[in-house]
């Protein structure tokens, strides 16, 4: 959140958590609204995290939680810091290879994590679209 929607939204009264949610200010404690682009859905896929630290190249596995079209939450094995960029290598659902995509660290709380998609290709943005319309018949 730059400094300017800091200010605005502590003008209107509302708080950032750092998460992607708003709390307002007159909000009874607990009670949290998202603002969130697209709906999420339940999805729970072994889900494989590459990334470049230490002038090397590593990677880990996770298990994801939470899917929407632009992006996907997962609790991982290794350890990330927000900012960071990151290739996902994610097994969906009516896809008969993993898609690999360019993601970048949002949010970290402990070992869960929240990353959004960057620079999908058409193919892979009609893909996440496919899936996230299942996944909404499935809840």
């Amino acid at each position: 959140m730059s400094k300017d929607e800091k200010a605005q939204a502590a003008a209107a009264g509302a708080a950032d958590t750092g998460s992607g949610t708003r709390v307002p200010a007159s909000a009874p404690a607990g009670k949290v609204a998202f603002t969130r682009r697209f709906p999420r859905f339940v999805i729970d896929v072994r889900l494989q995290v590459k990334m470049f630290q230490a002038g090397e190249f590593r990677s880990c596995w996770g298990r994801s939680t939470e899917m929407g079209q632009d992006g996907i939450g997962a609790t991982l094995t290794g350890s990330l810091e927000p900012g960071e960029i990151v290739t996902l290598e994610i097994p969906l659902p009516l896809t008969p290879y993993p898609i690999k995509v360019r993601a970048i660290v949002r949010y970290r709380q402990g070992l869960r994590y929240g990353f959004e998609f960057l620079t999908l290709n058409d193919g892979q943005r009609d893909t996440i679209l496919r899936v996230c319309q299942y996944l909404a018949t499935k809840s």
